[in-house]
């Protein structure tokens, strides 16, 4: 942009000037922005319903299309501190027994207190060294097919230990407060399970010195004589890959000699305790079944075992009455909110005289005052639109649909459920429907209770009304979609593209009156430095004749 230097010769304020000239056409260019804002508004007033609707569709529209929502099942536990069960809508119904003999449990190791060679507390940068091993050796941990193994020498730190165990699969952590290895399956069941061992004597007193041998270890060593506790020693030497001697007899004498001291201590904190990884095991209707953890599913049941039984309980499946009301109830508790929505919007108060506020506007005005004025605006965006009136009057027909059911005819009335009259029912609320005898809606709660009592005296009839009426419902908004070219994609109840189209158009007139605003701004500044240029020239002559007679 060309630098404007103007007012030289003049001595007038051409910039204020020329804002008054342009500020004409700015005001008459507002119309267009304020258009252009209705119209993005609009959109989003749009996009929320159709949200809305999409939502009530997917959630609720489509589940009551399908029999699961009508064959809900319940099953009730005579004793439910000790199972839980939860009946699929293909269980049976009727009494049956249940014992619970074991829970599952997954195998945890609590280590016993770990000292070292002097007898002082370790921590986890202790080495194996520091508790007199030195002799490196191969641990194995896990049960069956699922072993890990790993190698450990002098070297090897408390840390390092249970970081091993804990890449084999399972719970390791070393609590240096307590001095103690804890090990845990990260599962429950038999499966699960695993053992700490060693193939070697080196690797198994590498355990005891850890805390992981139970009081058996201790015993057997610490009984172990003569020949035995020769072969013992001879074996120790192979797996060393060292010389058999006297001095290696004498080693494993002391090794004994320790274990034997060890297992005559009265407590037991020098040993590992181990808790063995079990199965569940139930007993259904006297057949028995395992499961790696506390849950079954039998036959539609899923049995949730809780604590072991001394005698059985029972269970008792049954049709679940209530969840099949409460889903109709809640199907018709979301199409309210819907259809009273748009009834509000499509009977909005008139926004005559309101416009969208321009800054210059907001300006003048508090944020109270902005939000109250556009909200004024925005409440009245679709009043008596013609989309939305088709879209709720396709609702409100499908809802009146009869159906011949096994010979009798049935409407939404047959079940005790019904609008209010037009001088009972609120504003903006009168194609909401109430529910007979439901405890809480004070329009109909002392009425007699019509739609639970189908529910339990003809099931079938009620499933069958309630799926043909979501089905016709569907069918009524799948026309309403296909209807026009105005629609982007498959899920949009509103002409958005027309909408987009508009806006763009409206964005259109807006660049394009900008545009004309900036070329009458610089028509202004040209006709201004002309006269400036005038001016000057003026003086100029002026200057040379008064030189010229001065002279």
């Amino acid at each position: 942009m060309s630098i404007r230097l103007t007012g030289m010769n003049s001595g007038l304020d051409t910039d204020s000037m020329v804002k008054e000239l342009v500020n004409a056409y700015e005001k008459q260019g507002q119309k267009y922005t304020k258009a252009k804002t209705k119209t993005e508004w609009k959109q989003e007033a749009w996009n929320t319903l159709n949200g809305k609707i999409k939502t009530f569709f997917s959630k609720q529209v489509d589940k009551m299309k399908f029999s699961s929502a009508y064959s809900k099942k319940k099953t009730t536990v005579s004793d439910s501190s000790k199972a839980t069960v939860i009946a699929a809508s293909g269980a049976v119904n009727g009494t049956q027994t249940l014992k619970v003999n074991s829970l599952a449990k997954a195998g945890y190791l609590t280590g016993g207190e770990i000292k070292d060679a002097d007898g002082n507390a370790v921590k986890s940068s202790t080495t194996l060294s520091e508790l007199g091993i030195t002799n490196s050796a191969t641990i194995k941990i896990g049960k069956g097919d699922n072993v890990k193994s790993f190698e450990i020498d002098g070297s090897t730190t408390m840390a390092e230990f249970a970081k091993f165990a804990s890449a084999a699969g399972y719970n390791a952590s070393f609590d240096e407060g307590n001095g103690r290895f804890f090990i845990s399956s990260k599962e429950s069941g038999e499966a699960a399970d695993f053992s700490i061992t060693s193939d070697t004597f080196d690797g198994n007193r590498a355990l005891a010195k850890l805390g992981l041998q139970d009081e058996s270890y201790y015993s057997t060593l610490g009984n172990t004589k003569g020949a035995d506790l020769e072969r013992l020693a001879k074996q120790a030497a192979a797996d060393r890959h060292e010389d058999y001697s006297e001095d290696v007899l004498n080693e494993f004498r002391r090794y004994r000699d320790e274990a034997l001291a060890a297992s005559k201590v009265e407590d037991n904190s020098l040993f590992a305790i181990k808790i063995d990884g079990e199965d569940a095991e139930i007993e259904l209707n006297g057949a028995k079944f395992k499961s790696a953890t506390n849950n079954f599913s039998i036959n539609g049941l899923t049995i949730t075992a809780k604590d072991v039984t001394s005698e059985p309980v029972s269970l008792v499946t049954d049709t679940d009455y209530d969840e099949i009301y409460d889903n109709i109830k809640s199907f018709f508790k979301e199409y309210n909110s819907l259809i009273n929505e748009m009834d509000k919007l499509y009977n909005a108060a008139s926004s005559k005289g309101y416009e969208p506020l321009t800054s210059e506007e907001k300006d003048e005005m508090t944020d109270d005052e902005i939000e109250k004025w556009e909200t004024k605006i925005k409440d009245s965006l679709l009043r008596s639109d013609s989309e939305l009136d088709t879209i709720a009057s396709a609702m409100r027909q499908a809802m009146l649909s009869t159906f011949d059911i096994d010979g009798k005819t049935y409407s939404l009335s047959s079940f005790g459920i019904n609008t209010l009259g037009y001088f009972s029912a609120a504003d903006n609320e009168k194609n909401a429907y109430h529910i007979d005898g439901d405890s809480d809606d004070a329009n109909t709660s002392g009425n007699d209770d019509r739609l639970r009592a189908m529910i339990a005296s003809n099931p079938e009839a009620t499933a069958t009304f309630f799926q043909k009426l979501a089905s016709n419902l569907y069918d009524a908004m799948n026309k309403i979609q296909s209807r026009s070219d105005n629609y982007t994609s498959y899920g949009n109840f509103f002409s958005d593209k027309k909408l987009k189209n508009e806006y763009d158009e409206k964005d259109k007139q807006v660049q394009k009156w900008e545009d004309y605003v900036a070329q009458q701004e610089e028509k202004y500044y040209k006709q201004f430095s002309a006269m400036e240029s005038a001016l000057s020239s003026l003086n100029s002559q002026q200057s040379y004749l008064s030189q010229l007679f001065g002279g």
